[in-house]
């Protein structure tokens, strides 16, 4: 009699552990599946694909410089002993328009205002050793009219990416070339051309898309206006303007 109650205690203490350790692994399970569902991003703008067009605004940082090519006088005479372009920082502020040419293409206007400077440094062949370079800036208020295709990948979730190439017009509202000011040193036209290149992320938000995107554009116009009264033109036979674009873009 006494074993058999023993055994009944026994049976009911594993059964009172199992139901124990059962309600645990049920709510484990339960903010496990919880917490996974939690997890699981919902698709925002779900119809975002299907419009034809839609628009947005963009700004960044841009950073720019002059490619210098050289005259045979300035490796032939000792006018100048050192002609130097550098990088400079400025900004962009723009409007993007963007036209759904199919699934995986798109056609981008992105007409804006680029605030930019670019630096030349240089020393005159008879400066002493040691002396410091002369220091010159140019600055620039660029009228930006990219035209670009935007080849996109397939949508994964809620992220999506995509490059882009195409051509530009700018011209520079701030140029100098008709300048008569004594003390210009470098003269440059206001038109150019070129091409870019770039690449860009897309993250879909509930009510907008957050896409950063970095590009090249390169000048294919000779920027530099001839006047021969200036000796610095004399030592240069043409500028070509380089730039590197960090933008961000708000799409709805």
């Amino acid at each position: 009699m006494q074993s058999t109650y023993c055994i009944f205690a026994f049976c009911v203490s594993v059964n009172k552990v199992f139901m124990h350790q059962g309600r645990l692994l049920i709510i484990l399970l339960f903010c496990f599946s919880s917490a996974t569902f939690a997890q699981r991003p919902l698709l925002n703008m779900p119809d975002h694909d299907e419009k034809k067009y839609y628009f947005g605004i963009t700004f960044g940082l841009n950073f720019s410089v002059y490619q210098i090519n050289y005259t045979q006088s300035f490796a032939t005479t000792d006018t100048f002993k050192r002609i130097q372009p550098t990088w400079q920082p400025g900004f962009n502020l723009g409007l993007v328009g963007n036209l759904k040419l199919s699934n995986f293409v798109d056609l981008r206007f992105i007409p804006s205002l680029s605030f930019a400077e670019k630096t030349v440094s240089y020393t005159y062949g008879m400066t002493s050793i040691g002396d410091s370079p002369i220091v010159k800036n140019i600055e620039s208020i660029y009228l930006h009219l990219p035209v670009q295709f935007k080849f996109k990948s397939d949508r994964i979730k809620n992220f999506r990416f995509y490059a882009l190439a195409g051509g530009k017009f700018d011209y520079d509202m701030a140029a100098n070339a008709r300048s008569h000011r004594p003390d210009e040193f470098l003269k440059v036209s206001p038109m150019d051309f070129g091409v870019e290149v770039g690449v860009g992320f897309e993250f879909f938000n509930p009510s907008f898309i957050f896409s950063p995107e970095i590009k090249i554009s390169q000048g294919l116009n000779n920027q530099l206006f001839p006047d021969h009264g200036l000796k610095l033109t004399n030592a240069i036979q043409s500028l070509f303007t380089r730039m590197i674009v960090i933008s961000i873009h708000l799409e709805g």
